[in-house]
């Protein structure tokens, strides 16, 4: 009895219909979350360190997202991994686009330490005023 053993860099795993499904739906959560949030393809390619291509492909389910990226796209998308992979109840999630406050502490989480703490001491000198 032959047994063959294809070269494991050339081999290929196919994929369920079902897999293809549920790539395709989370892309477009992806997409619909990016949108929501004012993050570009751009954007969300440069914090997972891949291309845009490679985050088009994703949103259209045709490559598979790396499972380590996921919660670096949940937390970038500011969701839950529950809500990325369609789990979450749809009752308790708030709709229509990120506040702009909220879009600006992503921003401000984006900058350098340095950058950071200015924008801190600043709000604090800011909500100081208005607690007086």
């Amino acid at each position: 009895m032959a047994v063959f053993l294809s070269d494991a860099s050339t081999a290929t795993m196919a994929i369920s219909t079902e897999e293809r499904d549920f790539f395709v739906a989370l892309g477009e959560r992806i997409t619909t979350f990016r949108k929501a949030r004012g993050i570009t393809q751009v954007q969300l390619a440069e914090v997972l360190g891949v291309s845009q291509q490679t985050i088009q492909a994703y949103e259209v389910g045709r490559r598979r997202i790396q499972v380590s990226a996921l919660p670096v796209v949940a937390r970038t998308l500011s969701v839950s991994l529950e809500e990325l992979f369609g789990e979450g109840n749809s009752a308790q999630r708030k709709r229509g686009p990120v506040p702009k406050w909220q879009q600006h502490i992503e921003s401000i989480s984006q900058l350098p330490k340095a950058q950071q703490k200015f924008v801190s001491q600043m709000l604090e000198t800011v909500l100081a005023q208005h607690a007086r």
